[in-house]
């Protein structure tokens, strides 16, 4: 809300790609290891063994990290001429190497966290990042100094850091501070993550297409519209996320011990309460949509009204394909939530091109609900052969749900008439 009102609609655009880029691939880096580390963690009992998964994700970690930086240092400036950002987009990515470094330590201690059940310092930890990152924002703007991109790089990096350090005030009750990476456990590591890898690879770039594309086909200021109603969007999907981080460990454990029933159960109960929340925030949006972008980027963005309310239709989809590729990983067909994900990323760039072509400006926005439809049909008959999926255990979950609340609400105004 306070950058799209300081920076322009070009630096707003390099700003997103730039956060494309980073996300891309810390979310890549994450499904190679954590949920890995996650995995094998929460299902041992042995001390030695648990010291090892972790030691041998650290240095998986460290070396997928220093990849990425050399990738920076040698081919950020193609990328940033391909996607036309000229050549600030590279020197962001420079700038941002700290933020890499600092990371390898952040995501480590999360999926740490993570293994044991507890998300409480995650949570503190991401909200500390944020809010820091507000505040270098807030107090740039109160000093009235220019507020330049190399610098909002630095920012992110300062943010990360602050968290890193909250994220181990937490964390370090299940550190024993012994390094003993295995062979066997690296190799195991990747076995199971590697697939995960090329999925989050190509999952990733699925979710960030529509900006990709926008910059590459139209212009880098284009992509400050379709980020706009990515960061609206994004806030109607941030339960089905932190959901997908609570159901991996939840299903990985029942898939072991209790059976494709308690899954599927999980799978389900879990999808229509997501819906019982995306449903109505997202008829809300598409009805009012003028009003939620002139809140949160001004007037000057109204031109992604469009984009937003076809973005919220799409988010209509989500909570299913979301939560059935992670449930794959977890019980442990990751090589096949592979080459959905890849399909996905082959169907999307397919439709997203001749979109562009047919529809202009608005041609992402038109292919991302294609392709959401297209993945959920998809998705629905993958999750009905493996887990016996049924569609109307959804709906009637989410009446459930509702009733549940209306009996709530009901019980409170009863009370206070009372």
């Amino acid at each position: 809300m306070v950058l799209v009102r300081v920076l322009s609609h070009t630096e707003m655009g390099i700003w997103a790609l730039f956060l494309t880029v980073t996300s891309v691939f810390e979310a890549s880096k994450s499904g190679l290891l954590k949920n890995a580390h996650v995995r094998y963690v929460s299902s041992s009992d042995i001390e030695s063994e648990k010291v090892a998964i972790a030691s041998s994700s650290f240095i998986i970690n460290l070396i997928v990290s220093i990849i990425f930086i050399a990738f920076i240092m040698l081919g950020s400036e193609w990328l940033s001429a391909e996607l036309n950002a000229d050549l600030a987009l590279s020197s962001m990515l420079q700038w941002f190497i700290p933020g890499i470094i600092c990371m390898i330590f952040f995501s480590h201690l999360e999926a740490v966290q993570q293994s044991y059940l507890d998300f409480k310092g995650v949570s503190v930890s991401y909200l500390v990042r944020q809010v820091s990152f507000f505040i270098l924002i807030a107090a740039n703007l109160l000093f009235k100094a220019k507020l330049s991109l190399n610098l909002l790089a630095l920012y992110q990096f300062i943010s990360i850091l602050i968290g890193t350090i909250t994220l181990y005030m937490f964390t370090k009750k299940y550190l024993v501070h012994k390094y003993a990476p295995k062979a066997a456990w690296i190799k195991k590591i990747l076995g199971y993550g590697g697939y995960i890898f090329g999925s989050g690879i190509m999952g990733n770039i699925y979710s960030n297409i529509d900006k990709v594309m926008a910059a590459k086909f139209i212009s880098s200021s284009s992509v400050s519209f379709y980020n706009t109603a990515s960061r609206i969007n994004g806030m109607v999907d941030i339960p089905s996320y932190a959901a997908a981080e609570i159901l991996f460990p939840k299903t990985a454990q029942a898939s072991a011990h209790e059976g494709k029933e308690r899954v599927k159960y999980l799978y389900e109960k879990m999808v229509s309460i997501l819906l019982s929340f995306t449903i109505p925030l997202a008829i809300f949006v598409i009805l009012f949509p003028k009003l939620v972008i002139t809140i949160i980027a001004g007037s000057s963005y109204l031109d992604a009204v469009p984009i937003l309310q076809l973005y919220m239709l799409s988010s209509l989809f989500r909570p299913m394909q979301n939560q059935a590729a992670n449930l794959l990983n977890s019980i442990d067909k990751p090589a096949l939530c592979f080459w959905i994900n890849t399909l996905g990323l082959v169907e999307g760039l397919l439709i997203n091109y001749a979109c562009f072509y047919y529809f202009g400006f608005y041609g992402a926005a038109i292919g991302t609900l294609i392709t959401s439809v297209l993945g959920t049909i998809f998705w629905y008959f993958v999750m009905r052969y493996h887990i016996g999926f049924e569609a109307s255990a959804i709906v009637k979950y989410i009446a459930e749900f509702y009733k549940t609340v209306y009996a709530g609400l009901m019980k409170i105004l009863n009370r206070k008439e009372a």
